[in-house]
């Protein structure tokens, strides 16, 4: 008769045998150098890309910067900062913005970047695709720009609650250039 004990807090299961057969002990972790070499394998896969990203600190430079463009101009927004993914970085909401700002520049913002184009220009697509603006997530009005490195997007900047698009996409180009200079 066989009895496998496993131990709450060690990774090593033993095994032991009735009778003459004694104790057997078997460790489920690999050496360290094992580990390291099998990181070093994989970091060369051609499985794997590499991407870049804004860290929080750039992206919080550019949502100051977008922030402070508006209230130059006495308008109250919201401006919000995601990553390749479409994850929120950073989300600022200015003084005064409205309670829908908040939102609409997230979703501006995750626009931007799923197609690497302001949605001021992804607007003018749902003449010929109108099923886009069904897409969960996307808000397709004037306000959402990429940040590009090397022609591809790393993040987006969406900014909502000015008076028009417009207003708020010039807004978060200046985000753009705090972080592109």
């Amino acid at each position: 008769m066989k009895k496998i004990i496993i131990g709450a807090t060690t990774t090593t299961a033993a095994v032991v045998a009735a009778g003459t057969f004694g104790a057997v002990s078997a460790s489920a972790s690999a050496p360290a150098a094992e580990t390291r070499a099998a990181v070093t394998a994989d970091a060369s896969d051609r499985n794997l890309q590499q991407s870049t990203h804004l860290t929080v600190e750039a992206a919080t430079k550019a949502a100051q910067a977008t922030l402070r463009a508006a209230e130059k101009e006495n308008q109250r927004v919201t401006v919000a900062v995601v990553d390749r993914n479409g994850n929120t970085i950073v989300t600022l909401r200015g003084d005064g913005a409205g309670p829908q700002s908040y939102e609409s520049a997230e979703r501006k913002a995750f626009t931007a970047v799923s197609w690497n184009a302001p949605t001021s220009e992804l607007v003018k697509r749902l003449e010929q695709a109108p099923n886009l603006k069904d897409i969960p997530g996307t808000l397709f009005l004037g306000g959402g720009v990429p940040v590009t490195a090397g022609g591809a997007p790393i993040a987006g900047i969406g900014v909502a609650g000015a008076p028009s698009g417009a207003l708020d996409e010039k807004f978060a180009q200046v985000g753009v250039a705090a972080v592109t200079r």
